[in-house]
């Protein structure tokens, strides 16, 4: 495949019918399914994974330090969400043009998106590292904590590009079919995080310990690191898709493509994402122990997410080649068994976590009473997790068709409309216990997941255009 990207052009490349129809005309849709669901499951595994370890290098560094790290997280979260619209767009319209056999225009889609995922990650970067401070300040939270946390950010933020050029390569693999090569880069910039964190947290190698600023530092390294490897592999080429090696000129009808369908995407991530700023402020009013449990028991079942997002992965890729080739009710078909499949897991995975709350909670914290504050969070979390499969699922039927304007619809209503309504209401209203404030996420599920069962059964998904 090398020598046709040296010595041809792109429209001289033979075209390829796309994997996962190929697949799915040939084979079970449940084989074909989970064939691109488990590379995509182990990838956010191993992101999941990378998570714990710097939560539980972080948390030998005491309460103030996991507070800081989980609130720097959450602002790193909310700039990733800004770039969001060019790898939710990257992905759909890759889809679309793989399963139409239309690769030229689907490498033409990658090379856009990465030129303009770069520029837009520097526009972000620069005023949040300078006004680090304030935004910081806005979670209410401890001063302690809040100067750790500006260190933490500042220097995490240099990882941001990296990471913007990595999720537009891995959105633009998944979107052709190709599951198992970002696995490779998300392995890679996992593993690198972990050992650089080790490195400079506690101060090995010749290094001096650095605590929250090592892990910012190893999480940049490591993302552009990634970011480098992932273009790398683009430009040599594989089987479902390569990156053009002329010389880039923008193009603005590909780039407003791209918006169009993830600008919607990105307002809905940055909704919930204000939104988790919000909540842990309704958190911070019951002091450290409370934030500092939130995070763990997020952290930890991200663990449980794991199903939801590989077969939103998978649902997305499906539903976008088949609706590219023109078979809508095989989009259907496809998006009706992820449903399934991801419903069934993350129920699993939530009965185990409710039974195994206190032992996970005690692996990352000694404090006794942030113990018994994640114990609790955890376990309503994990009563939640078939409404979290419904909203994951069918998240990605909508996402690979393009229609992220109603999932954005689904995150005001369920997210601010529920949620943080009624976080509101326990808090500042009743004055009532944190456990009620943890509860309230039920609502968010409900109305998330509900909203999104009603689009995929009204059939609106399947007729949009991009």
């Amino acid at each position: 495949m090398r020598h046709l990207h040296r010595g041809a052009a792109l429209s001289d490349v033979p075209q390829r019918p796309a994997p996962a129809l190929a697949a799915a005309g040939a084979g079970s849709l449940l084989r074909t399914t989970w064939t691109l669901a488990w590379p995509a499951i182990v990838a956010y595994a191993v992101e999941s994974v990378v998570s714990l370890c710097d939560l539980l290098m972080v948390g030998r560094l005491g309460p103030t330090a996991v507070a800081a790290v989980g609130v720097g997280v959450q602002l790193f979260s909310a700039v990733n969400t800004v770039l969001f619209a060019i790898g939710t767009g990257t992905l759909a319209l890759v889809a679309r043009h793989i399963g139409a056999g239309e690769r030229r225009q689907a490498e033409e889609v990658l090379q856009q998106s990465i030129l303009s995922a770069a520029a837009l990650a520097v526009a972000v970067v620069v005023p949040v590292i300078v006004g680090a401070h304030g935004l910081i300040a806005l979670f209410r939270v401890d001063p302690s904590v809040t100067d750790e946390a500006v260190s933490f950010v500042r220097r995490s933020m240099l990882a941001v590009p990296g990471a913007a050029v990595v999720f537009t390569i891995v959105s633009s693999l998944r979107g052709a079919g190709d599951m198992r090569t970002p696995l490779l880069v998300s392995a890679t910039v996992g593993i690198l995080n972990v050992l650089l964190g080790f490195v400079l947290i506690f101060g090995h190698l010749g290094f001096p310990p650095l605590g929250v600023v090592g892990a910012g530092t190893a999480t940049a390294c490591a993302f552009t690191t990634g970011a480098l490897l992932g273009t790398a592999i683009l430009l040599r080429g594989t089987r479902h898709i390569s990156l053009p090696r002329h010389a880039p000129h923008p193009r603005v009808a590909v780039i407003r493509r791209v918006l169009r369908i993830g600008v919607p995407a990105a307002g809905e991530s940055l909704l919930i994402q204000l939104g988790f700023f919000i909540y842990i402020g309704f958190a911070a009013t019951y002091g450290t122990a409370a934030v500092a449990a939130y995070f763990i028991g997020a952290r930890v079942l991200g663990l449980s997410f794991l199903p939801g997002l590989g077969f939103a992965a998978a649902a997305a890729t499906l539903v976008g080649q088949h609706l590219g080739a023109r078979q809508p009710e095989q989009a259907a078909r496809s998006a009706w068994m992820t449903v399934r499949m991801c419903l069934a897991l993350m129920s699993a995975a939530g009965a185990i976590l409710y039974v195994g709350a206190r032992v996970v909670a005690g692996i990352f914290v000694s404090d006794p009473t942030v113990i018994e504050e994640a114990v609790v969070w955890i376990r309503v979390l994990a009563c939640c997790q078939p409404l979290m499969a419904l909203d994951f699922a069918l998240g990605g039927v909508l996402r690979g068709a393009g229609d992220t304007r109603f999932s954005l619809l689904s995150a005001l209503v369920g997210f601010w409309g529920g949620r943080l309504v009624a976080a509101w209401i326990v808090t500042h209203v009743l004055h009532l216990g944190v456990l009620w404030l943890w509860m309230v996420v039920g609502l968010d599920w409900i109305g998330r997941g509900g909203l999104k069962w009603w689009r995929f059964r009204h059939g609106g998904w399947a007729h949009v255009h991009v």
